[in-house]
């Protein structure tokens, strides 16, 4: 399972992206994906996580209200809204089996990340 994080750039403080995660085969709906971000010298950390049909859906309290995950037939999306400079972070995603498992870094795939600048 190859996945592909896009969507990253520099945006100001209060501003919006929207990152994407894609999947070159046609399996992508039987895994449950999740966001993660890290900064350099600080430890990996969970954002949220999405179950394979979409309906089930987990946070963690530091976007909760701010970041919303989806999901399509080829893609996983993290809307992030209200960004801040301490959002800044490399951010991957990853494919395992139980969306829920993801807080505690139960996954069986990880992707490649893209860059988020937030600017004060």
């Amino acid at each position: 399972v190859q996945l592909q994080a896009s969507g990253g750039g520099l945006v100001q403080a209060g501003g919006s992206l929207r990152l994407s995660c894609a999947h070159s085969g046609r399996t992508f709906g039987v895994y449950a994906v999740g966001w993660f971000r890290q900064t350099p010298g600080k430890e990996r950390e969970f954002l949220a996580a999405i179950s394979q049909s979409g309906a089930g859906t987990q946070y963690a309290d530091s976007v909760k209200g701010r970041f919303t995950i989806s999901r399509d037939r080829t893609s996983v999306y993290l809307q992030m809204n209200s960004l801040k400079p301490e959002d800044t972070a490399v951010y991957s995603c990853a494919a395992g089996g139980n969306y829920r498992e993801f807080v505690n870094f139960d996954y069986d795939f990880w992707g490649q990340g893209t860059q988020v600048t937030v600017s004060s």
